[in-house]
């Protein structure tokens, strides 16, 4: 037993001494015992001890399980199968990669320690080209520990050799496989050198072209991601991004060597990895036909409840939802250079009974769009990866060049989903996630303490929002709200856009290309507010008016015509002189050839008054520490 609960001695020298092995055959069933186990990131790392020596070592992502699972614990021994080592920048000491290891014993009472000095005899190691070996870690009058077969590496065929004997001449794909060792992406740093890696294209973005002080070019990029589930960014440029986009296809599995690696740039890196590759026109990329393994698109789903924290950032989501509604597709011409593009909306719910808006772009505005129109009847399930989230309408999403869209994806989630749209969710009325992003919600605190000015800082300045809309947010009053205003117009009931009235009967929708029966109201509004500054008009779409006033623009429709003048001026009349939190944009609108501000509201709240008792407390503190 003591044997078995043994490290192997002068583990660390042996890793050290072969720190890159060509083949897992080469790895002799190295014991060590993990010590100072912890997590970084969504790894861990620990110090892996021979009892008298100990190097930094790293466990890729697949084994976070057997960590939270209790198999693989601090103090326990495991058996090192398969192993990478790197150099630690600006350090002298190298990282012991683990890419394949067995639990040997679970955590023992204590750190093994000087195993291996209790003798002054250093353990042979005894190596015979004709025979199999035993490493020698005790004084013979000692019970012998358990042996780890060392197979002479004179006898050892290269991986070339042994696929070579097994398939004769390797198709072309498969020889960056074959020539060198695959390497995880876990081990992979800016001052290693050649490295070959297999990876899956889970994510491919747009050809796109770049204006800057340097010239013109192309750019393009994709997300990697290993079998171990590490993924990684590549960027190619120019000549690069010409010769690999067609090579590059979303899903398939590449072989790819001769990149270069960097630290990356936070502000723009899409995935959890602390460096991102670049691809000039002298890496080499193979597809790996026939090869394939496990990890597919990496999704890290954000309940539509808990989008508040993630408006307006830099940060892209993922979620998984229940299909609505989808409206045709409609186009919008962009300012910058009058081209116009095809953009389609869809409303998706999850079971957090939220829904939220969001808008197709480009290919998938036209392709998966329409795909998903013949199908909206059937209530699919889609998920969908890296959305930019906008306080538009409160909240909303919009797909980017690398957004994808799976619709029935093989996953738990959906699974779950369904079961719950078909339970309740079917038959529950559910409010969009922007309608009621309150101001002690968590993204109402971003959206609504964010930016907070006074009236007079944006009625003072007629240039604001002039290149483009501003944001800010304001605690204000309604001061009027007039009862002559043309407050609302005639909607479709599919896609919300303006209707006429059709020839004969009924109405006619250009967006949907079709005549309804029916249509709603939506309110289009403007309201006073005032604060200590000054007042200002502000724009007002129907979400946030339908909270403000306190019923739809059909029920108060029906109040003017059924119940009269007086009841319809008592209900506006209710709704004002009431403080608000607004998020609101500032642009530039032109009008009879004069540029005028426009002040839109895009979100609203009541307000919390314990919530704004601690902002000014915060605001107070920071004046008295200045």
């Amino acid at each position: 037993m003591e044997a078995a609960m043994s490290v192997t001695p002068g583990a660390v020298t042996l890793i050290l001494a072969n720190p890159s092995p060509d083949s897992a055959a080469e790895v002799p069933g190295i014991v060590v015992q993990v010590v100072d186990l912890k997590p970084i990131g969504n790894r861990f790392t620990f110090m892996a001890s021979d009892g008298k020596s100990k190097v930094k070592a790293m466990l890729p992502t697949h084994f976070v399980p057997e960590v939270r699972s209790g198999n693989l614990q601090n103090l326990g021994l495991i058996r090192v199968l398969d192993y990478t080592c790197n150099t630690i920048p600006n350090q002298s000491d190298k990282a012991l990669i683990i890419t394949k290891c067995e639990v040997v014993s679970q955590a023992l009472e204590s750190e093994i320690k000087n195993e291996v000095n209790k003798e002054e005899k250093k353990p042979a190691i005894l190596l015979n080209p004709k025979e199999e070996h035993v490493v020698s870690s005790k004084p013979t009058n000692a019970p012998p520990p358990a042996p780890f077969v060392l197979k002479p590496k004179q006898e050892l065929k290269s991986a070339s050799q042994i696929v070579n004997e097994q398939r004769g001449n390797a198709a072309p794909a498969a020889r960056l496989a074959i020539t060198r060792r695959v390497h995880p992406l876990i081990s992979l740093n800016p001052y290693q050198g050649n490295w070959v890696i297999k990876v899956r294209v889970t994510s491919k973005g747009n050809l796109r072209t770049y204006k800057n002080a340097r010239g013109e070019g192309c750019v393009f990029n994709v997300e990697l991601t290993d079998e171990d589930g590490t993924q990684i960014q590549a960027t190619m440029f120019n000549d690069a991004a010409k010769k690999f986009y067609p090579m590059f296809d979303l899903g398939k599995v590449y072989y790819i060597s001769k990149g270069s690696l960097r630290i990356a740039n936070k502000q723009f890196k899409t995935v959890q990895n602390d460096y991102e590759m670049t691809l000039n026109d002298n890496a080499v990329v193979e597809e790996a036909e026939g090869e394939a393994f496990i990890p597919q698109i990496q999704y890290t789903f954000a309940k539509i409840d808990q989008l508040g924290p993630y408006v307006n950032g830099r940060e892209l989501v993922d979620i998984i939802g229940v299909v609505q509604s989808v409206s045709s597709t409609l186009s919008v011409r962009r300012k910058i250079d009058n081209s116009t593009i095809p953009k389609r909306d869809i409303v998706v719910a999850d079971d957090s009974n939220k829904t939220v808006t969001v808008t197709l772009w480009n290919d998938l505005a036209t392709t998966v769009g329409q795909e998903l129109l013949d199908i909206v009847d059937t209530a699919p399930i889609i998920a969908i990866k890296s959305l930019k989230v906008s306080d538009f309408q409160g909240v909303s999403l919009s797909t980017v060049s690398k957004s994808t869209i799976v619709a029935n994806p093989d996953l738990p989630e959906t699974q779950q989903l369904r079961a719950w749209y078909d339970s309740e969710g079917k038959g529950t009325s559910m409010a969009s996630v922007g309608a009621d992003m309150g101001a002690s919600r968590a993204g109402g605190l971003r959206s609504m303490y964010n930016d907070r000015i006074f009236l007079s800082n944006i009625t003072s300045d007629p240039n604001l929002g002039q290149d483009k809309p501003v944001y800010f947010s304001l605690n204000a009053y309604i001061s009027l709200i007039k009862p002559d205003q043309t407050m609302w117009y005639r909607a479709c009931k599919t896609c919300n856009k303006k209707v006429t009235e059709a020839i004969g009967s009924g109405f006619w929708c250009e967006g949907c290309q079709k005549n309804d029966a029916e249509c709603s109201l939506r309110y289009i509004m403007a309201i006073k507010v005032s604060d200590p500054t000054g007042e200002a008009w502000l724009s007002l779409f129907n979400e946030q008016a339908e909270k403000i006033i306190g019923c739809s623009a059909d029920e108060l429709d029906r109040i003017r015509k059924e119940e009269g003048d007086d009841s319809y001026l008592l209900k506006l009349k209710e709704a004002t002189w009431v403080p608000h939190l607004f998020r609101v944009s500032v642009a530039q609108n032109e009008y009879m050839n004069e540029k005028r501000q426009r002040i839109t509201v895009r979100g609203e709240a009541p307000v919390d008054h314990a919530a704004e008792a601690n902002y000014l407390l915060e605001e107070i503190a920071k004046l008295t520490a200045a």
